[in-house]
């Protein structure tokens, strides 16, 4: 007898939720923030939103369908089956934070704030659910598969990511290594800098368009769906030792990047998430590259 579905609701804690924590009392937060002019009103709606569409979507699930939750910070710690069905419930890039430990689920993403996100990943409304899960399950509902990044080191560690994987010190200090092209005649150049970003196409709205823009733009960013990344190399500094001629490029689905780590300790992260980093040490190396898992995005 096969399993019923299952749903997972994928949330994060509310700022609310954060100042409240931190403070004890929603009137301790309150007296916290007004003494810095603002007025704890406003989190406490956007709190009651999110709470309501958590609500609405989970009133939502089909009852003979299995549910689960979890919290953003829990993330690295749950077991995705090959059989849910992912509903998150938030920001764009809570979406993000997620696909990482997905491997080819179908995600629902849900604004819980029209109109402060951008929506570019969180695309329904909580109303939305009790036609779209049972559309998921049954296949007729529309599905954007989203290019993502990986990184994989030479001892087996691997890192996903949606928007783009950061390779560098830890506190973003100077980072030393040597990097090269796959496939590029061999081309290595050692390099002091303040590490290096590698996007796709979903990245393109975020971070990477930012350096991108501060680079002139010269190349075309690529497609969420496009199999293409696009790398620079932040603040490379030049001296007898290391050079500035390999700071920036693209890299097609059968290229990558190679980094061989010349420094006590440098980090990989992706989407921003410093807590589930890829720990790297003198003389190892890395791949950065297009990953072969794609995010499913339900349109």
């Amino acid at each position: 007898m096969s399993l019923a579905p299952r749903v997972v609701l994928v949330h994060r804690t509310t700022e609310y939720e954060e100042l409240v924590a931190r403070h004890g009392t929603h009137g301790q937060a309150a007296f916290f923030l007004s003494s810095r002019g603002r007025d704890i009103a406003e989190l406490a709606e956007r709190h009651r939103r999110t709470r309501r569409a958590l609500a609405e979507v989970t009133a939502a699930v089909p009852l003979t369908w299995r549910q689960a939750r979890v919290e953003r910070a829990d993330l690295d710690r749950f077991l995705f089956a090959p059989e849910d069905v992912v509903v998150v419930v938030g920001q764009d890039g809570l979406v993000a934070n997620v696909a990482k430990y997905l491997a080819g689920q179908p995600v629902v993403g849900v604004d819980t704030d029209p109109g402060r996100n951008p929506g570019v990943l969180v695309r329904h409304r909580p109303r939305d659910a009790a036609t779209l899960l049972p559309a998921v399950l049954a296949r007729s509902a529309g599905v954007e598969e989203r290019t993502m990044v990986e990184a994989v080191a030479d001892d087996t560690q691997r890192i996903v990511a949606l928007n783009e994987i950061y390779l560098g010190a830890v506190g973003h200090q100077t980072a030393r290594y040597r990097l090269g092209l796959e496939g590029d005649g061999g081309v290595v150049e050692a390099q002091a800098s303040s590490g290096v970003l590698v996007g796709t196409g979903t990245g393109a709205t975020g971070w990477l368009r930012s350096v991108w823009r501060e680079r002139g733009g010269g190349t075309r960013l690529p497609e969420p769906a496009e199999d293409r990344l696009l790398w620079f190399v932040r603040e490379a500094w030049p001296s007898p030792a290391t050079g500035t001629s390999l700071v920036a490029g693209e890299l097609s689905a059968a290229a990558g990047l190679r980094l061989t780590i010349e420094s006590e300790r440098l980090v990989a992260f992706g989407d921003g998430m410093e807590s589930d980093a890829l720990e790297l040490t003198w003389g190892q190396s890395v791949r950065v590259g297009v990953c072969g898992e794609r995010l499913r995005l339900v349109g």
